[in-house]
């Protein structure tokens, strides 16, 4: 098969895009937000793409209806934890009155996509820890209305909305004839059952399947 031209496919680790690399380029970006930021800030500097796809495994909340190995694409990225905890509860970046992105329509912790490479869409939320335990896991569900948990989803998304408030253009954008580098982002993963993440994808290494 010939490989995608002007698609980039980040996944944070190895396992999650080996299967990718003779078709698109995979950049393994590590685990986490801030990784996942540095890391494919450093691609795009060297290969402006027009489309940014992350793709792994995620983890289910126990109230979104996905199974175990469902492909889900995200309508959207919101970070998870990003706020301030208060008396009466979380404070999001809305609330607190700082917006992530900045702009004529400023952005807060949800994120937009726009490209969809799956049929099943869900709020994707990207958390710095696991969660663990479905008492967290249905607070988080209904604090954020997401249906799967990941680490870094966000943060691809975010680096892609300051490039569109922006412009999206920069010296090396000008010479390519002023197109934006990372238009597009969308996320695709792998619902596990629950809130375990950590435990599934040590199982999936191991060869078990999740419980």
């Amino acid at each position: 098969m010939k490989a995608i031209k002007d698609l980039v496919v980040c996944v944070a680790t190895e396992m999650e895009g080996e299967l990718l690399r003779p078709h698109v380029p995979v950049v393994c970006t590590g685990i986490g937000a801030v990784n996942a930021a540095y890391a494919l800030t450093r691609f795009l500097d060297r290969e402006p793409v027009k489309a940014v796809v992350v793709c792994g495994i995620g983890g289910a909340y126990p109230g979104s209806g996905i199974g175990i190995g469902s492909a889900v694409c995200a309508e959207s990225e919101c970070y998870g934890d990003l706020g301030a905890d208060s008396s009466g509860g979380f404070l999001d970046m809305q609330a607190l009155g700082f917006p992530v992105v900045q702009g004529a329509s400023p952005l807060y912790n949800v994120l937009p996509m726009q490209i969809f490479p799956a049929l099943r869409r869900t709020r994707f939320v990207t958390m710095n820890t696991c969660t663990g335990n479905d008492d967290d896991a249905r607070a988080i569900e209904a604090r954020t209305g997401g249906g799967v948990e990941s680490m870094e989803g966000a943060a691809i998304a975010h680096g892609s909305c300051i490039g569109r408030n922006s412009g999206g253009r920069d010296s090396r954008d000008q010479q390519s004839g002023g197109q934006s580098r990372t238009e597009l982002v969308a996320s695709e993963g792998c619902g596990s059952s629950g809130a375990g993440n950590v435990t599934d994808l040590d199982k999936r290494r191991a060869g078990l399947d999740p419980v």
